[in-house]
């Protein structure tokens, strides 16, 4: 009877781990790639939080939540080496905690997460060629005993996913990139239309767009887009009416 329990549990996995190609073949976005890899975690694990963290430049950056926490996605940043999830992604190094998490030496408080009291806390490094991508974190609000195959399970899906991450954060950065362009041809653009209407040098009219974007509480490059509508919109009605 134990055999075929392990039997059908190894099948479970395996069905798992095809279900992790299936899913990050199907991803685009990073959010939408963590998402995902957040779903098969939760499966692996039924736990009651599953965090997944994003290596950015010298930082750890909280890119994707089990439970909503709009206030702290893509907001909170650990340290390397700060707290359980820094340890590990200093070290690259597996931990799991069965109970009273907070009593770890290396544990740390980084904000007012009610996950911050839950006491089972298991901590992976997302790996890409040995290199750290970033740490998924399971935790339980009950002690949880790890078994060898949870701890196995999730290490594996860390080493798995470590690439596709890699390749949908690289291309947010691209994309991030490429509009910062854009915002910046908008920025002369604008500039160069109040310049000539208002006879004014750059500096003022940039200071103008600031005042602008203050007011309405708007980002300024967007104050930059509806003056060239509205340039676009009166040279249009002009022409048809020449």
């Amino acid at each position: 009877m134990h055999k075929t329990i392990r039997m059908n549990e190894s099948d479970g996995d395996i069905d798992l781990l095809h279900d992790i190609g299936s899913r990050m073949a199907a991803a685009d976005s990073l959010h939408e790639v963590l998402n995902r890899i957040m779903d098969v975690v939760t499966v692996a694990v039924r736990c009651d939080s599953c965090f997944i963290y994003i290596i950015e430049k010298d930082k750890l950056v909280l890119r994707a939540s089990k439970n909503p926490h709009a206030d702290v996605v893509d907001q909170l940043q650990i340290a390397v080496g700060q707290g359980v999830t820094g340890w590990v992604a200093e070290y690259l190094q597996t931990v799991a905690l069965p109970e009273k998490a907070w009593a770890d030496p290396r544990f740390a408080r980084f904000t007012n997460l009610p996950e911050d009291r839950f006491e089972a806390f298991l901590a992976v490094p997302i790996l890409c060629r040995g290199n750290l991508v970033g740490v998924i974190n399971v935790q339980h609000r009950e002690p949880h005993n790890h078994s060898q195959r949870e701890v196995r399970l999730i290490s594996l899906i860390g080493y798995l996913v470590g690439a596709e991450i890699e390749m949908a954060r690289m291309e947010l950065e691209k994309n991030q990139l490429a509009e910062q362009l854009e915002n910046r041809k908008t920025m002369e653009r604008a500039k160069g239309l109040l310049q000539r209407e208002l006879r004014i040098d750059e500096e003022t009219a940039y200071l103008m767009l600031q005042k602008q974007s203050r007011q309405v509480r708007r980002p300024v490059h967007e104050i930059a887009k509806a003056l060239i509508l509205l340039e676009d919109l009166k040279r249009g009605n002009e022409q048809a009416h020449a």
